[in-house]
């Protein structure tokens, strides 16, 4: 029998006294999904210890409104993440409740028709009121008759100085702790929430704003330009996550295909093209990969694209977000207490400040 089979023993986990990053860390020596979780532990760990790494977060689905957003807040803080590309949903749902507003414990077995005349929206087993998210948009609408109407704004931009607007209200939402910390938010699909009837109400009022997307794909992908190294933490899939991964492909086409100097990156065999792939990559997703969404795409598969180093540490945990994610974050708040000399992002907001 080879020994190469049999390296590292399952451990199984002794009942006591201990901290969640220790019972985490069991959990590692364990199996399936559990070991998963301790992994993806060890991997961000490594991730914020490491000199000269941009760290990315994908936020997908719909996190503050189960009460997820906070954690997202104290990562800002900490500076355990440095970039984020969120769904739209993710970073308005949470002005609600910032602005003291609340959403309630409900059920998913329930009369839908009877919410409506109640004018109480359902995500699955939260209820939310009509009229909060209402207040939520016009509060937004009032940001958005301060911008100009002669210059394309990114969303990095967009949501830079909404932030620095929610901060004066006292909106201590994710934009806002984003922009008092300059870690920049990207949202490519922004409009796909409440923000595209903000939008559509400032219109109303004469008042329209461009919101330019080759813009910023461009600042996006030059953050690969003057970084070392990039990790990724994926909260489900979809837009944010295809977004980030293409950090790694697409500064060859940005740069010419001349390459970043400074970057050890690799070149593909047929065409002249470079490509840096991420070094470390943790995915927290419930969804399968042989339906072919990016979602359940495995990170392995993104390793033929050269979007993941084969060589890098990286963890896939099929659980729920709203499991994992508290887990990850309080076990990180245990083994790390600061992270030394992260990125300087603020460049990106150079021509709004």
């Amino acid at each position: 029998m080879k020994k190469s089979f049999l390296n590292k023993k399952v451990k199984a986990i002794e009942v006591g006294d201990k901290r969640l990053s220790e019972l985490l860390a069991e959990m590692a020596n364990t199996a399936y999904q559990g070991r998963k979780l301790g992994e993806a532990v060890d991997v961000w760990e490594s991730m914020v210890k490491d000199k000269d790494l941009t760290i990315v977060l994908g936020l997908s689905g719909s996190m503050s409104t189960a009460g997820q957003w906070k954690l997202v807040n104290w990562l800002i803080e900490k500076r355990f993440i440095d970039v984020i590309v969120s769904t739209g949903a993710n970073v308005s749902e949470d002005i609600i409740d910032a602005m003291g507003f609340s959403y309630w414990q409900g059920s998913h077995i329930v009369n839908d028709q009877e919410l409506l005349k109640e004018d109480l929206n359902r995500y699955y087993d939260v209820y939310g009121k009509e009229i909060d998210y209402r207040k939520m948009e016009e509060l937004v609408t009032d940001f958005i008759l301060t911008l100009k109407t002669d210059f394309p704004y990114s969303s990095v931009e967009f949501f830079y100085l909404l932030g620095k607007f929610l901060t004066k209200k006292s909106v201590n939402s994710i934009v806002a702790v984003a922009a008092q910390n300059n870690v920049p938010v990207f949202s490519p699909a922004m409009i796909d929430s409440a923000y595209g009837e903000a939008f559509l109400m400032a219109k109303n009022q004469g008042h329209s704003v461009v919101i330019d997307s080759v813009k910023e794909f461009d600042q996006f992908v030059s953050i690969g330009e003057k970084t070392k190294d990039v990790g990724v933490i994926y909260v489900g899939g979809g837009v944010p996550k295809d977004l980030t991964q293409l950090i790694a492909i697409s500064v060859s086409p940005r740069t010419e295909d001349k390459g970043v100097p400074g970057r050890a990156g690799h070149l593909r065999k047929s065409l002249q093209e470079y490509y840096y792939p991420h070094k470390y990559a943790i995915q927290i997703t419930t969804d399968s990969p042989q339906w072919g969404g990016l979602s359940g795409c495995t990170l392995e598969e993104a390793v033929s694209w050269g979007k993941i180093d084969n060589l890098g540490k990286r963890a896939v945990c099929y659980c729920d977000a709203t499991i994992a994610l508290p887990l990850i974050t309080h076990a990180l708040n245990e083994r790390v207490k600061s992270r030394n000399q992260p990125p300087d992002l603020s460049w990106l907001f150079s021509s709004i400040i």
